[in-house]
Parts: structure tokens; sequence; C-alpha cells
């Protein structure tokens, strides 16, 4: 088929169904699938197999129902004769928060942006758009995050995105953010009681995306990507420093998907610092734009030697101490960039990337090397570890060997909602595939594997 690339072990339906979309008949690829679902309708190959021919048309609306095992067939409707009556029993089980994922790796794998957006978007609707609260309980309550959203929902208010029915959900807000700020800015406290009853079907759900397009140039036309090639490849440990980055239009679009979408999901970072992930709704086509002329823009540096692994945004502030962050990244190649506007920012001398010439050993876990300052930080200590500061600059990028050890500089914003501090992340390649600088922290321990981000990946990489 054009776009599908189901990681499973196909059986002859789904091999019968790849020849057929692949010569371009996808309506009859969908009719072949709903009739081998009709007859055996936990065929999950099958199902699979659907939900990418349609993901991979475009049709990603039409695949949700066939996503989510045991609703299945209800409603869905490809415009094929698909089965769309068959429902799957209840005892058929549900995985698509395994095989999603795993999807979506794929597709990067394979360097498709838009079946992975198509996916991402398709997993992130299952996980966090549903109106039950008990799918989106994970989540626990933050004052942050609880401050993030009221201000997000009277800024979608104002532009007439939600309606007035929103207004006391925003009251209910308030209510729960008043109490459990009483307790102190780190108190937590689970969803799923009855003082968080009233934005129980409001919290963490996906109430809206931007519709943000490709543009007609993303990366602006001001920086020479053969000198920030020559840059990175000639100066250890590589660090490269982009200004005027995006194009204005696109700098503009990605700020406004930023402050409009509700995708801010992630919330267990300390200093009130919020994340979205791709599978979280962190993506749209302006995203995956950036990450192909990027791939093309600089063809020695990333090119076809890195695929894309992840892209990410996170939100902070006003203030955020100085080094509490310090980590390094899974990826060969980080890509990282700011869009707040330079005005938001109450010192330009700070709120940037401090960035060590130290990358982490290959034989430390993720949970190591991510997030262990008790680690890290006497690992530093011991390698006599310099660093280089890049102040915060909106439209500025930097772009840097990602399994150095690095870190927010502090963070000095103003007040406000459209003065968070937002940072674009964007990672190419593996750790300890990254052949520009050889390693400063020596060779992995002989015989360990290195640790990889997710179960997905390893998954992937042990298949090829």
């Amino acid at each position: 088929m054009p776009r599908a690339v189901a990681s499973w072990d196909a059986g002859p339906v789904v091999a019968r169904v790849r020849a057929t979309a692949g010569s371009g008949g996808t309506e009859e690829a969908a009719r072949v699938l709903g009739a081998a679902l009709r007859a055996d309708p936990q065929d999950r190959s099958a199902r699979r197999e659907l939900v990418l021919l349609l993901v991979a048309s475009g049709r990603w609306e039409e695949a949700l129902p066939w996503c989510d095992e045991p609703r299945a067939g209800a409603g869905a409707d490809t415009g094929a004769d698909t089965g769309a009556d068959t429902a799957v029993g209840a005892d058929a089980g549900t995985d698509d928060e395994e095989w999603l994922p795993e999807a979506i790796t794929v597709a990067l794998e394979r360097r498709d942006f838009p079946l992975a957006e198509g996916c991402a978007l398709l997993f992130a609707r299952l996980r966090w758009g549903s109106s039950d609260p008990a799918v989106r309980s994970v989540v626990p309550l933050s004052v942050p995050k609880l401050r993030h959203d009221i201000d997000q929902m009277l800024h979608l208010r104002h532009l007439g995105v939600l309606g007035a029915e929103y207004d006391p959900v925003v009251d209910a807000y308030r209510s729960v953010h008043d109490r459990l700020a009483a307790d102190g800015p780190g108190a937590r406290e689970p969803l799923d009681t009855d003082a968080n009853r009233a934005i129980a079907p409001t919290y963490n759900r996906l109430l809206h995306v931007r519709d943000t397009p490709r543009v007609a140039r993303a990366l602006s036309g001001r920086w020479d990507p053969a000198t920030v090639e020559e840059q990175y490849v000639a100066n250890a440990p590589g660090v490269v420093t982009v200004d005027d980055f995006l194009s204005p239009e696109a700098l503009d679009e990605l700020y406004r998907f930023c402050l409009e979408s509700t995708v801010w999901f992630g919330n267990r970072y300390d200093h009130g610092r919020l994340g979205s992930l791709m599978q979280d709704g962190f993506v749209c086509p302006l995203l995956t734009q950036i990450a192909e002329e990027l791939r093309a823009a600089l063809p020695q540096l990333i090119g076809d030697r890195y695929p894309l692994r992840q892209i990410w945004g996170f939100k902070c502030g006003p203030d955020v101490p100085a080094d509490v962050t310090t980590h390094a990244d899974f990826a060969a190649v980080n890509v990282n960039f700011w869009i707040t506007p330079d005005a938001a920012n109450a010192d330009e001398h700070s709120g940037g990337l401090v960035v060590h010439d130290v990358d982490a050993p290959l034989s430390w876990g993720f949970d190591s090397y991510n997030g262990r300052q008790d680690l890290i930080r006497p690992f530093l200590r011991s390698r006599g570890a310099r660093s280089i500061t890049i102040p915060y600059r909106q439209n500025r990028a930097v772009i840097f060997n990602s399994d150095l050890f690095h870190a927010s500089d502090a963070v000095r914003f103003r007040p406000g909602y459209e003065n968070l501090r937002i940072n674009v992340t964007m990672l190419y390649g593996d750790r300890e595939e990254e052949l520009h600088h050889p390693r400063l922290s020596g060779p992995a321990t002989p015989g360990l594997r290195p640790a990889w981000r997710s179960a997905a990946l390893a998954r992937t990489r042990a298949r090829a």
C-alpha cells in the first residue's frame, strides 16, 4: 500500500491488501479488509491494516472507530464495504496504546511524515479525546497545570474558539485551583475525587487542536545550511546556533498552534513546566514540514542518515531556576528552537540553553541520563565539564549533539499566558550512532545494549 507500515506479521489477507493498495486500488483494498473483518471480527492484523490504509489516505477521522477494538465497527464509514455493522465482542481486548505508537515509530523510521502525523493524531484522539474522565485520569491535578488551563481557556474564549458554555467551566477550574494552591505550589491530587467532579469532563481533554497547515516555506532563507553543517562537524563537541531559523509565516503559525492547541498534558516536571509529545497531539502539517525541510537542508548532518524520532514542545515560566533540568536525550542530533516573542523575556541574558561538553555514557539507561541529577552532577564534575550558554532569542535554534548533557538556563519571563516560554525540540537518529564526533565518555560497556527511549523503538530496531 502507498504508505502503510504495519510492523506485525502479515497473513495472506493483509499481503493481498498491500499488493492491491500498492497498485492504486485503495477502495478495493478497503473492501477486502471489510470482508475479512466480517468473516473474523477479531482479526487484529486486518483491523490494523484498515486503520493504516485510511490514515495513509488522509482519512484518519474515519479510522478512529476502528482502533479501539471493543468499539471497532461502531458507526465506522470508510466509503467502502468494510463491514461497518460488525462489532467486536467485549472480550476482544484492546492494544491500540501499544501498536499505534509502534506504527508512529516505524513510519518515522521510513521517513513517512504524513503517516506518522496521522497515527499520532489518531492516538491522541483515542487517549485524550474521550469524554470518559477515567481514560484521562492518569495525569494528576497540579497547580501550574490548572493555572495554564484556565488561562488557555480564557484565551480561546477571547478568540471565539470556545463558546460561552465554557464560562462556568472556567469558574469550576478556578475553584479547584484555589483550593489546591492553598496547600502550596507543588500540591497534587488525583482527578477522580468528588471535589474535582465539576472539571472531570474537560480536564486533560483534547478540546481543540488548531488547524496549522504547511506554508510556502518553513525554514528561513536568512541562514546558510552549508555553513551550519561545516561548523557542527568542524567544532567538537557539536553545537551550532542559528538565528532567524523559521520563516516569519511559519514562526507566527507555530506560535499560535502552541497557544491554542489543548495538548499540554505532561505535568510531571518540576517548577511548573508542561510538555507535549507527538502522540499527545503536538503534531501538525507545519511541524512535519519543518522536520522535512531540515532533512533536505542538512543532508550531511541529518539527511537520510538520521530518521526523525520525536517532536515535542515545552512551556514554562515565569520563573524556573538554573541547572534543575540537566539531562541528555536519546537521539544523535537535537534541534531545539524558541518561539515566544523576546518581549516576554525579562532578562535578555538568560532563558536559553546550557550545553556541557560531556556526553552521556552509552552504558547509562534512559532514566539515568535523562533525569538522575544525583548521578549526572557528580559525573560532570569528575569529567571537568565545561559549558556554553546560549541566551534566549525568539526564532533562535540550537542544533547540537543530543547526547551532550544540557539544561535550560534560568527562566525569568513576564507574567501572562502569551508570555510563557515555549521551546520546540526535534530529535533525529540514535544516541550511539552519532558519527560526527568521537564519544567523549568512552565506548559502551561491552555486551550491554544501549537503553532505548521506548519499547516500540526497541522492537523496531530488534527486527531491523
